[in-house]
């Protein structure tokens, strides 16, 4: 079966978020700066340090997130600062339920395979939900 996480966006304080869940439940996060991916060298230096990924376990969750860059034309709005991931076991997982949810709404970003080494998608259902499909290959 699928697993799903909830995946959240902030304004600019992912990292300061995640460090407060931390003092809650334990753990620890894992960060990926904007500054680390490829094609962002032109970000300030202060949207570099943004979180472009973040993820921390709980329990048999993990709770993900990303700031929105304003410098990219980005806007954090209520509706649009959560998406719920789901994770596949197979591409062929990942485009049906891509397919699926996607009838009748909206793509954002079509399935592709990412730098991560994942194949990834976006979108808003019919009904206004925005999820994330991933499936990270085994290689």
């Amino acid at each position: 079966m699928a697993t799903l996480n909830p995946y959240l966006n902030f304004p600019g304080n992912a990292e300061e978020a995640f460090s407060f869940y931390r003092s809650v439940f334990g753990g620890d996060y894992m960060i990926q700066r904007f500054k680390e991916i490829p094609d962002m060298e032109n970000l300030s230096d202060e949207d570099g340090e943004k979180a472009m990924h973040i993820s921390f376990p709980i329990g048999d969750c993990t709770l993900m997130a990303s700031d929105v860059l304003s410098s990219q034309n980005q806007q954090l709005t209520s509706g649009n600062n959560f998406y719920i991931s789901i994770d596949a076991k197979s591409e062929e997982e990942a485009n049906r339920f891509f397919d699926g949810l996607s009838a009748g709404g909206e793509v954002e970003m079509p399935m592709q395979r990412t730098f991560w080494n994942a194949y990834f998608g976006m979108l808003k259902d019919p009904y206004g939900i925005k999820w994330m499909v991933n499936y990270d290959y085994q290689e």
